[in-house]
């Protein structure tokens, strides 16, 4: 049990000097096999990952394991064949463990920099949201602006502010992004985000406590007050004028307000007249929808906030096709991340059609007019190869001869398994091109290739740009 305590804070200490990619990649699962006075053997899942961990994170992981334990002089790596083993209790599981910290650094990053003053004393917005990783399009573009405008003159500039749009296009994104600005920009502001559904619970239970002077007092405390989704408040007349009143108080005393609904003002028929009227003070803006190109740059962002390879084709055609909003595009791209995760199948663009029409996106199968087929065309094993030559930077001599050095293996490999697997080359076949190799060579090699990409992350986005540059 000490080796697992001990290996856990090595682990800890990694986590913020390395990248989180690579960390997630290369560590996988690490065992503490041996400890001597001055060295420690770790056990790691496959002699792959233990090259790795050697090449590029041995000063690293030795710089943490000396904070753990100061008279350590030296580290070393082994294939640890009991790693998987339940009853193993010297092995960690370096994915969990990331994931576990983040949610531990998250809570006490609220705790310690209570980074909104929110007026019901929790955080409730989403940090991640900012002006700068919100996509602008022509339909959004005034918007945008008068946001951008709001953040630098609080209470002065477009006040207050009304945002309306259809569901799902980014207004919630825009109003969050909004206050983290704000708050980044002037600290000694409170800045509140809630949403009607929030604000009605809240007065609710003031009405049942007999404390609603306490809570309109909380509000008169703020000086920046947001609020989204106000289209819940129709026909809950009680607290539209507990609103009214609030925002009269806030908007005497010059703080400012930005307020979202899912349709302009003119067209709330279940708002009383007194507080639409109060909405139409300021500048009233909407959000349109997304044209192909914003939705294909939307798609593609996501993608990298989430780490995820996604090929052009495929998102080119799920732009074209998922039209209404971002949270749909959002949905479908989640989808083939859980499908990726769960079965190692990368993205490929007839699965995505077939999957798109069974959810009502398309009618046709590749029914894109966006969509173009790719305009390479493989003729003979010759283009793979080359296609592999090329992406690695090595000659293609190297990839068909004999040679053991790591340089040429992995090319080699791959050139073996793109033939058995996407042009259905026999193993014999394979095995003439390569200066003749046998049945049970060619066979490890594909074998020893699908194990790897399994494992390490970026070798299967090399193996999936090869595939893209030839079409396949």
């Amino acid at each position: 049990m000490e080796k697992h305590y001990k290996l856990k804070n090595i682990l800890l200490n990694l986590i913020s000097d390395i990248k989180k990619q690579d960390f997630l990649v290369y560590f996988r699962k690490i065992s503490i096999i041996d400890e001597t006075e001055n060295k420690v053997i770790f056990g790691t899942v496959s002699s792959f990952m233990k090259d790795n961990l050697q090449a590029k994170f041995y000063d690293c992981i030795l710089k943490s394991t000396k904070q753990e334990i100061p008279t350590i002089e030296k580290i070393d790596f082994i294939v640890d064949d009991n790693i998987d083993n339940p009853s193993n209790i010297n092995v960690i599981d370096c994915t969990k463990l990331y994931k576990d910290s983040s949610k531990k650094s998250s809570k006490k990053e609220t705790i310690n920099n209570d980074l909104w003053h929110s007026v019901t004393q929790k955080k409730s917005v989403n940090e991640r949201y900012s002006l700068k990783n919100f996509i602008v399009w022509s339909d959004n573009q005034l918007a945008y602006s008068a946001c951008e405008a709001v953040t630098r003159n609080p209470g002065k500039s477009y006040n207050p502010l009304y945002i309306y749009g259809d569901v799902w296009l980014g207004k919630t994104h825009l109003l969050q992004a909004t206050g983290n600005e704000i708050f980044k920009k002037f600290k000694d502001k409170k800045v509140a985000y809630t949403t009607a559904d929030k604000f009605i619970t809240e007065y609710v239970s003031a009405v049942k406590k007999r404390k609603v002077e306490a809570l309109r007092e909380k509000y008169r405390e703020v000086d920046i007050l947001i609020i989204d989704d106000v289209q819940f408040l129709a026909k809950k007349e009680q607290t539209q004028n507990e609103l009214y009143n609030i925002f009269n108080l806030l908007y005497d005393a010059n703080k400012q307000i930005v307020i979202s609904w899912d349709r302009a003002p003119k067209e709330l028929e279940n708002l009383e007249p007194r507080l639409r009227s109060r909405f139409e003070w300021g500048i009233t803006v909407d959000i349109g929808k997304p044209d192909f190109e914003t939705r294909l740059a939307i798609l593609q962002e996501k993608a990298r906030e989430k780490e995820f390879m996604l090929p052009q084709d495929v998102a080119e055609f799920i732009a074209a096709n998922v039209t209404e909003n971002i949270r749909e595009l959002e949905g479908i791209l989640n989808q083939l991340i859980a499908e990726y995760e769960l079965t190692w199948n990368t993205p490929a663009l007839n699965k995505i059609a077939e999957k798109l029409k069974k959810l009502s996106f398309t009618t046709d199968i590749l029914g894109s007019t966006k969509y173009e087929k790719p305009k390479f065309t493989i003729k003979s094993y010759e283009d793979i190869i080359d296609a592999v030559s090329s992406h690695f930077g090595i000659e293609k001599e190297w990839i068909l001869w004999e040679n053991r050095k790591k340089e040429f293996m992995i090319p080699r490999q791959v050139s073996m398994y793109l033939l058995k697997t996407k042009m259905n080359y026999t193993y014999e076949r394979i095995g003439n091109i390569f200066s003749g190799r046998n049945h049970a060579a060619v066979l490890y090699s594909c074998n020893k290739l699908e194990k790897l990409i399994k494992k390490d992350q970026n070798l299967l986005n090399e193996l999936n740009r090869i595939r893209e540059s030839v079409g396949l």
